[in-house]
C-alpha cells in the first residue's frame, strides 16, 4: 500500500498548485487549516508525512505539527512556510520535531526529493518499531516457554496468575492491561534458580527454613533483572521486582515505603499471587477473598475491591446516620469524620474497628465530634 501524505495550509490556492504539481507523483489529501487538518488525521491517518504551512489562524503550524506528533507519533512532520526566520524555524525543530523545514516558493524536484526522504523515514520508523515489536515477542515466547519445560507447575500458576490480573485491570478500568499481564506471566521466572524442594514447600504453602525463604525473596529480582535488558520491557520488569511488596511497607524491596507509592502493576499481582496461593492451599473463593481482607493494610484497598466484584462476592451496603456510641465493627464511614472545628479525625473509606472505635470515644470526651457520622452497613 502506498504511503499517504497531507498538505495543511490556510490558502486555497497554495493547495491547488500542490495538487496539480504532485498528483501523478505522490498520493495525498489536502487541508484547508489546521482544525480540519486535525479532522484528516483522526479519521484517515495514519500519514506517513504530513506538510504544514507556518502561519495560519487560529492554529499556527508549529502548535498543529505538535499536536500531530501526540496522535501520530510514527508520521514524518514537515514545514513549508515563506516566513523563513531562523526563530520560527528553531520553534517547529523543537515543539514540533519537524524532519524538514522548507521555504517557499519550493522548487518542485526539491520538494518531491524532501518528501520522499520523509516517506523513507516513515519506512524505517515502522520497520524499527515492528522488528521490535518482534524481538519483544520472540524474547517473551522464549521465557514462558523455557518456565514451562523447566517447571511446568511454575508456568501452570502463572497463567492462573496472569488470567486473574487482566480480570482485576478490566474491573478497576485500567486503560491498558499489557504490562501487568505480561508481567503475571513472566513473574516466576526467578524460580528456575531455586531447588526443588524448595519449590514444592512454596506451592504447597508449607513453612520456608531461613535460607529457603531468603531464596524465595530474591526471585523476582532474579526475574527482574533479567527482564530488563530486553527493549520496552522495562516497566514490566519494575512490576516483578516490586510483586512481594505489601500495601503497609513491609514486604521486599525493604527500601520502598509502599502505599500508593509501589506501582499500581505490582499491587494488583501481589493480590492475585497471594489469592491464588490460599487457593493452592485448599480455600475456596469467599474463604480466600476474607483471609486476605483479614490481614489488614497489607493490600491496596481498591485491588481488594476488583477482586470481591471479579469473584462476584461483592456485598451490598445501604448508608446510615449514626452516632459514636452506635459504631459497630464493619461499618465503613462514608464520609470524612471531624471535629466541629473541622479537624480530621478518620478519613472516609476507613473501616470501624475496636482500636478507631476507642479513639473517636475518647476524642469526643474532649472536643466535639461532627454527628451524626455517615456510614456504610452490610446488608445481610
Amino acid at each position: 500500500m502506498q504511503e499517504k501524505i497531507l498538505f495543511v495550509d490556510d490558502e486555497q490556492n497554495i493547495l491547488d498548485a500542490l495538487r496539480r504539481q504532485l498528483r501523478k507523483r505522490f498520493t495525498f489529501d489536502t487541508a484547508l487549516g489546521a482544525e480540519e487538518g486535525l479532522k484528516l488525521l483522526k479519521q484517515k491517518g495514519p500519514y506517513a508525512v504530513v506538510v504544514s504551512d507556518l502561519r495560519m489562524p487560529k492554529m499556527d503550524g508549529i502548535e498543529f505539527l505538535r499536536l500531530t506528533k501526540e496522535l501520530s507519533p510514527d508520521t514524518v512532520r514537515m514545514m513549508l512556510s515563506g516566513h523563513a526566520d531562523l526563530t520560527n524555524a528553531i520553534n517547529a525543530v523543537n515543539e514540533g520535531n519537524i524532519f524538514r523545514f522548507l521555504t517557499k516558493p519550493c522548487p518542485v524536484d526539491r520538494l518531491c526529493k524532501a518528501l520522499q526522504d520523509g516517506i523513507d523515514q516513515y519506512r524505517l520508523i515502522r520497520a524499527e518499531k515492528e522488528l521490535l515489536d518482534n524481538t519483544l515477542k520472540g524474547s517473551i515466547k522464549v521465557l514462558t516457554d523455557l518456565l514451562a519445560i523447566v517447571n511446568p507447575e511454575a508456568f501452570g500458576r502463572a497463567s492462573r496468575v496472569r488470567a486473574l490480573v487482566k480480570d482485576l485491570a478490566n474491573y478497576m478500568a485500567l486503560p491498558d492491561t499489557w504490562q501487568i499481564e505480561t508481567a503475571a506471566l513472566l513473574s516466576h521466572v526467578g524460580f528456575v534458580t531455586m531447588p526443588e524442594d524448595t519449590l514444592g514447600k512454596i506451592y504447597r504453602n508449607e513453612q520456608l527454613s531461613g535460607e529457603e525463604a531468603q531464596l524465595f525473596q530474591m526471585h523476582p529480582f532474579i526475574a527482574s533483572d533479567l527482564i530488563k535488558n530486553i527493549p520496552r520491557m522495562e516497566g514490566v520488569a519494575e512490576i516483578i521486582a516490586y510483586q512481594e511488596k505489601l500495601y503497609d511497607g513491609s514486604g521486599v524491596p525493604t527500601d520502598h515505603p509502599g502505599g500508593e507509592d509501589i506501582p499500581l502493576g505490582a499491587r494488583i499481582l501481589k493480590v492475585a499471587l497471594d489469592y491464588d496461593s490460599l487457593q493452592i492451599s485448599g480455600k475456596n473463593a469467599k474463604e480466600a477473598y476474607s483471609e486476605l481482607r483479614a490481614r489488614n493494610g497489607r493490600y491496596d484497598p481498591k485491588v481488594l475491591k476488583a477482586l470481591e466484584m471479579a469473584l462476584g462476592l461483592e456485598v451490598k451496603y445501604e448508608l446510615r446516620a449514626v452516632r459514636i456510641g452506635e459504631l459497630r465493627g464493619g461499618m465503613i464511614f462514608a464520609e470524612d469524620v471531624t471535629s466541629l472545628e473541622g479537624r480530621l479525625l478518620v478519613a472516609k473509606g476507613q473501616e470501624v474497628t475496636p482500636a478507631l472505635f476507642e479513639r473517636l470515644k475518647n476524642f469526643s470526651r474532649v472536643a466535639p465530634v461532627k454527628e451524626p457520622i455517615k456510614v456504610l452497613v452490610k446488608i445481610e
